[in-house]
């Protein structure tokens, strides 16, 4: 569904992505893992059109981002770590205004059950600021599935949220997953790693250290741990010099 080929993107002298190549199939869930100006979110911008890249290839449902720039955005569905909601004005008013950027027409009866989806059903008519920091991120990926995407870019969407909303935010991105939508999601948080991705990929410094399973990188670091996998993948000197 999603080929990376040698994407690289320079903002002057400094090179934000190095020649990244990554493959993701249809229905998975991939992680996105790494250190903070590590490329993350550089790559997700690239991917969700807002960004030009610098050199590379990126093809995603068929189409050549070179050439299919605006196919492609009616694929994908980006959910970015800053909350994108007008916070005066309802649940059912941020959906409504959302889904007439879309080309094809949204019943308010399709945005209900939208909501109901992400457990949001009994706040159709309350004000975004109203809203808990767990139902705020949810109306962020409802939003962002009003047009029917068939990929879901998704920068930190738990970020700073309470456990309960972190694990029935996990619950419904496994079941778009299991729907056939593919997910490239960044995440600092080792049980995200663990039980929401297919399989992660780690950058460093704009480059892409690993791409697998954790049974891959715990077969590749030699460490049981998984928090040592981890730290071994984002400092891989600190493996060679022991």
């Amino acid at each position: 569904m999603i080929k990376i080929e040698k994407v690289s993107k320079r903002y002057g002298r400094k090179k934000s992505l190095n020649k990244v190549t990554l493959h993701v199939k249809q229905g998975e869930i991939v992680g996105l893992l790494g250190p903070n100006g590590a490329g993350k979110s550089t790559l997700l911008s690239i991917l969700a059109t807002i960004t030009k890249p610098s050199s590379g290839e990126i093809t995603i449902g068929g189409h050549r981002l070179k050439k299919k720039k605006s196919a492609i955005r009616e694929l994908i569905g980006y959910v970015p770590q800053d909350i994108a909601l007008w916070e005066e004005l309802t649940v059912k008013e941020n959906m409504r205004l959302f889904s007439k950027m879309t080309k094809q027409p949204i019943t308010d009866d399709e945005l209900k059950t939208l909501c109901k989806a992400v457990q949001l059903e009994g706040k159709w008519k309350e004000k975004v600021h109203s809203l808990s920091g767990g139902m705020k991120r949810k109306l962020n990926i409802a939003v962002a599935l009003i047009h029917r995407p068939a990929v879901m870019l998704m920068d930190e969407p738990t970020v700073g949220i309470d456990l309960q909303s972190k694990m029935e935010i996990a619950r419904y991105i496994k079941q778009l997953a299991r729907e056939g939508k593919t997910v490239i999601y960044i995440t600092h948080d080792m049980n995200e790693i663990l039980g929401l991705c297919d399989r992660f990929a780690v950058l460093k410094e704009g480059e892409l250290q690993f791409v697998g399973t954790m049974d891959e990188a715990r077969d590749m670091t030699r460490q049981l741990n998984d928090e040592q996998v981890i730290y071994q993948l984002l400092h891989p000197t600190v493996q060679r010099d022991h």
